[in-house]
């Protein structure tokens, strides 16, 4: 059953995939500061592990609400690893950086995160869902502030 949200068809499909690409943006990002928690080393140690951790965790949260508004817009969300990666341009590093490039990394990370989302304010924005305009808010106020964070304890 197509869901009556006040939307078109096709407002409703350009919000979706909007969503899609900040989802596998935001799973890229969560699955690199998830590895980047594990291996961190040198003398933050415990200050940086723990802060990968927060940011991950969060992280994980955000894939759940971003994948729920791609459902109640009548979309089905990527369903694996691979189809959530299609739409991610930040990529997976080979081999450990050290502590400072995975700060680093993390900020672009977020900086990423922050304007897909921007985008798909725009989009939504011009669809005038509300709803999901501010989840798209929501996630690059977030993403800016955690970018903002990260450069400043470089």
């Amino acid at each position: 059953m197509t869901p009556d949200l006040g939307l078109t068809d096709d407002q409703r499909e350009d919000a979706a995939t909007a969503l899609k690409v900040l989802l596998g943006e935001t799973y890229a990002l969560y699955v690199k500061t998830h590895g980047y928690h594990w291996n961190v080393t040198g003398p933050r140690f415990n200050q940086l592990h723990a802060m990968f951790q927060e940011q991950y965790n969060e992280l994980w949260l955000a894939l759940d609400e971003i994948a729920e508004r791609i459902r109640a817009l009548g979309h089905f969300a990527p369903g694996s690893s691979a189809e959530l990666l299609e739409e991610a341009t930040i990529k997976p590093d080979n081999g450990v950086p050290n502590a400072e490039d995975m700060i680093a990394n993390l900020a672009r990370g977020h900086e990423t995160v922050a304007k897909a989302a921007k985008a798909g304010i725009e989009i939504a924005s011009e669809a005038k869902d509300e709803v999901t305009v501010d989840l798209f808010v929501q996630r690059a106020t977030i993403s800016e502030k955690t970018a903002w964070m990260l450069r400043s304890s470089l």
